[in-house]
């Protein structure tokens, strides 16, 4: 491990106030150094806001401005506040609260409950879904899942912007809202499920807000108590707050302005949630007296992509517009994002596969490399396409890492081996501690090669993997460490929130993507409806939807990929158009009254006419004959609920012939070919290389890798051949 490696796990704790401002550029200085009075930092994407704002903490904590105990820091999810604590705890500020909105008002809550209402607080519910469902069925409204997800959606809505149930229909007609259901059967509801909780004696998370709000309200010695406690706070990612947490804010302050606020309005997608930038906009008209700083320094992304980041929002319209910030890259020139058509959804996904492949070959760790999507419905046809490339990937979406129950089991298992002075019998002397690492983690799931295909058993896998990963990095940084080191430094993690990296490509929403970055990102299914959304119907929605892309966009640091398909199948109507945010911006097009633009890579990228899918129209069930759109259907070429006229002798002989390609090329199963793949075989029962081409999943690569084999078993032969060597390249 290189020394800056090491500085970056395991960093030194700055021996001075001083020593905290140092690697500050002018503008971070400043923020760092305005402690007194309200402060507002509009800081553009991947300008350091974090790194300013801690340093802030850290400089007034470690120059005895601040004490620790009298500061909040608040920021909207439990990743961001976990890793802002790890920070302030590197710089030596480590007894700073950092929470967000809901665990600060819950811990007042449980605080004060006694003695502001008596008795025990009521039970938190961890999930309304299944109460808001009860009260939909006494409303007699049949809810199907996905209205069920919606209306409760609705119903969080409705209590972050404080409308009660009798108000809603009024709320949502003035504010343009698309409300799910008629607003009178959602009002009913809502009043219902209010109902149910009172009976039954618990709260949600909305209530615990509006709980804190009205105990510091009607009680004013309990206010004057926090408001003695805490004197400074500071909230990030402030465009992003909501009517109900503005509210709680206000109390805390009182009528003091110790307030430092960092946003940027550019980077509001949560107004569906109640999200709204008006806080931030209108922060200097209730501050007059506030010190404004403006980031603009990008240190994340190349100036190619800084530039296409720019000409996106130099459209946009609306008052969030006229206050974007232009940043300006630090960074050197890197390659010009690349723009990509495509024939169809599947072209398109194996595509970006091929590409993301080729990075990895190129030394881009899979880790690194994003796909980012509109909707999360998205995902699978490139699950699809990145198992057929032999790509492994991640969905962003699931529990926090330390919340995972195999990474608790690990933590315990860990635990019970450094007490019992570590597994010394199962060491390798050579490797140490990551060594003895695996031999614990070994009875809980981990191997040294991941399972085959995707799912829970794989998610299980990758989490103890990472978890190996981290123990070696560990090692290099503290050589000589041992197991008790380690745990110590998992707890603190935990704590902290602060997740080893899994390793493999990220797939992810537009959404669940805001606040990371990755080397390369591949923004897909750019088309009109998509980007912006069918449902997006207002300017400002369009313009959020807008917003929406640019964060995306600044998500990469280097390689950025934009791309978009003409028709959803193959052999479909080639109907689509590219996003209308990417008119004047990509090769060819034209802006709104304006002249086409060269774009940034001088031209669209299309797949060759030869490589392209090549069917004379829709992709049409066998069985049946209805039109396929789903990824699976199509590769099977029937519908899921249609019979299969599978041969499930072959297909097990395919299994077996696959488990054993796999051990020998030291690969996981769905390298080989993935089980839709083999099912679309066995039903097949290809007897040319032709016909076995023609089959999803069995690209040239794969065909000339293991076409003879598969032909052969599928003629009755063993599918014997030499075996390649264990690192030959897939």
């Amino acid at each position: 491990m290189t020394s800056a490696t090491h500085s970056t796990l395991f960093p030194q704790v700055p021996d001075s106030a001083d020593a905290v401002l140092d690697g500050l550029d002018p503008e971070q200085r400043e923020v760092a150094m305005a402690l007194q009075g309200p402060v507002c930092v509009l800081a553009g994407a991947g300008t350091g806001k974090t790194r300013a704002i801690t340093h802030r903490i850290a400089y007034g904590v470690r120059a005895g401005i601040l004490q620790p105990s009298s500061v909040l820091a608040v920021t909207f999810t439990n990743r961001a506040a976990g890793e802002m604590r790890g920070r302030l705890r590197q710089l030596g500020a480590g007894g700073v609260q950092a929470r967000t909105f809901h665990s600060a008002a819950l811990r007042q809550l449980q605080y004060f409950w006694p003695k502001a209402v008596g008795g025990d607080l009521p039970r938190l519910l961890e999930r309304k879904v299944q109460l808001v469902a009860e009260a939909a069925a006494r409303c007699r409204v049949r809810l199907d899942r996905n209205e069920l997800r919606d209306v409760t959606s609705e119903i969080e809505w409705a209590k972050v912007t404080q409308t009660v149930p009798a108000d809603y229909p009024a709320v949502v007609a003035k504010s343009q809202r698309d409300a799910p259901r008629d607003p009178a059967e959602i009002s009913q509801i809502y009043a219902m499920y209010e109902q149910l909780k009172r009976d039954r004696t618990v709260i949600d998370f909305e209530d615990v807000l509006l709980l804190t709000v009205g105990i510091l309200q009607d009680r004013h010695d309990i206010a004057d108590h926090v408001r003695r406690q805490y004197q400074h706070f500071v909230v990030d990612e402030y465009q992003d707050v909501s009517p109900l947490q503005q509210r709680l804010l206000d109390l805390w302050l009182g009528d003091r302005d110790n307030l430092c606020v960092v946003g940027d309005a550019s980077q509001t997608i949560y107004s569906f949630t109640g999200a709204t930038p008006d806080h931030l906009l209108n922060f200097r008209t209730r501050h007059p007296r506030a010190t404004v700083v403006k980031l603009v320094r990008d240190y994340r992304s190349t100036p190619q992509v800084v530039h296409l980041a720019n000409g996106l929002l130099s459209q946009a319209r609306g008052r969030a517009a006229e206050h974007r910030l232009e940043l300006v890259s630090q960074r050197e020139s890197g390659p010009d994002p690349s723009y990509l058509e495509y024939a169809d959804e599947p072209a398109e996904a194996e595509g970006t596969a091929r590409r993301i492949r080729d990075l990895i070959a190129e030394g881009v760790p899979a880790g690194e490399i994003a796909v980012l999507y509109r909707v999360n419905s998205q995902s699978e046809v490139y699950e699809q396409a990145l198992a057929d490339a032999g790509v492994p990937y991640q969905l962003r979406g699931a529990e926090r890492f330390f919340d995972r129950p195999e990474v608790r089991e690990a933590g315990v298992a860990l635990r019970g081996a450094a007490r019992a002075g570590g597994n010394d019998s199962l060491l390798d002397d050579a490797e140490g501690l990551p060594s003895e690492v695996r031999a614990v983690l070994s009875t809980k799931g981990w191997s040294s090669e991941p399972p085959a295909g995707s799912g829970a058993v794989r998610d299980r896998w990758e989490s103890l993997a990472a978890i190996v990963r981290l123990a070696e990095d560990f090692e290099r940084a503290r050589p000589g460490a041992t197991l008790s080191d380690l745990v110590a430094e998992l707890d603190e993690r935990a704590a902290a929130q602060h997740a080893p990296t899994v390793q493999g490509v990220t797939l992810a929403s537009l959404h669940s993507a805001k606040g990371l970055e990755w080397d390369a990102v591949f923004l897909v299914g750019l088309t009109e409806g998509m980007m912006p959304i069918t449902y997006a119907k207002t300017d400002e929605q369009i313009e959020e939807e807008r917003r929406l892309l640019y964060v995306g966009v600044t998500r990469a640091r280097f390689h950025l990929s934009l791309s978009w398909s003409l028709a959803r199948s193959p052999g479909g109507r080639a109907g689509r158009r590219p996003s209308r945010f990417l008119n004047g911006l990509r090769p060819g097009s034209t802006p709104l009254g304006g002249r086409a633009t060269a774009g940034g890579s001088g031209g669209i990228e299309r797949p060759a006419a030869a490589a392209r899918r090549k069917r004379r129209g829709p992709a049409l069930c066998r069985v049946c004959g209805k039109t396929l759109t789903d990824a699976g259907e199509m590769k099977l070429m029937r519908c899921d609920d249609c019979p299969s006229d599978m041969d499930e002798a072959l297909y097990e002989r395919l299994r077996d012939w696959r488990a054993a390609r796999a051990q020998d090329i030291g690969q996981p199963a769905y390298c080989v070919f993935t089980d839709k793949t083999l099912m679309a075989i066995a039903e097949a029962v290809p007897a040319t290389e032709g016909e076995l081409a023609c089959i999803s999943g069995v690209g040239a690569r794969k065909l000339g890798r293991f076409g003879a084999s598969v032909l052969d078993i599928c003629a009755g032969g063993d599918g014997s051949e030499e075996v390649p060597a264990a690192d030959e390249e897939m």
